[in-house]
């Protein structure tokens, strides 16, 4: 199906442009959020008589995710989350938790801005990239942690998905097999089987 998109979309195209889309896409996506109008005469006159309108409602829109993308590029948030020792978490950090992370904070993000490919499983920094606006995205660092204290150490620099890195010590130090055994009065480990 052919359309003639009134905003940019990614990897489609400009405003104005007519392309050729699935059917599908066009029908359940493109089409009911106002995205595109079917390429035929009538939208194509429809289009070129309300274009000045859209272009500037779509500059409108463009300076306003300019200004939140200035206050919000290169951001650091923490998000505390249940681990295991090895960094591995018990869940996972979705474009849901982002969103509603950023919006505590004072941003409205919603969920299909946040561009994320898939859950983020583990702890440390990880940047993800938030599209405000088709022409403007910012990135934001997250800090997974387990605690406050872990995130404070994490962004120091560092890494925290080993065991040693939470005990702060060589935990296999107390896991020899001198430390199981006595040693007797003459410096000999002792043998209960003797």
């Amino acid at each position: 199906m052919e359309v003639i998109l009134l905003e940019r979309i990614a990897r489609l195209g400009q405003m104005g442009d007519t392309v050729k889309v699935r059917d599908g896409f066009a029908r359940n996506f493109l089409l009911p959020k106002g995205k595109a109008l079917r390429a035929n005469e009538a939208n194509k006159k429809k289009f070129e008589g309300q274009r000045a309108q859209l272009e500037a409602r779509n500059l409108e829109r463009k300076s306003e995710a300019e200004q939140v993308a200035e206050k919000l590029d290169g951001k650091s948030f923490v998000v505390v989350r249940a681990a295991a020792e090895t960094g591995q978490l018990y869940g996972s950090v979705s474009t849901r938790d982002i969103s509603d992370l950023l919006t505590e904070e004072g941003f409205s993000v919603g969920r299909n801005q946040v561009e994320l490919n898939q859950p983020i499983k583990a702890i440390g920094l990880t940047n993800v990239v938030i599209a405000l606006h088709p022409e403007v995205e910012v990135t934001v660092t997250l800090n997974i942690a387990r605690s406050a204290d872990e995130a404070e150490r994490q962004a120091a620099g560092e890494t925290l998905d080993s065991a040693e890195a939470i005990y702060g010590e060589d935990i296999n130090e107390n896991a020899r097999p001198e430390a199981f055994f006595e040693p007797d009065a003459d410096g000999d480990e002792t043998d209960e089987n003797a």
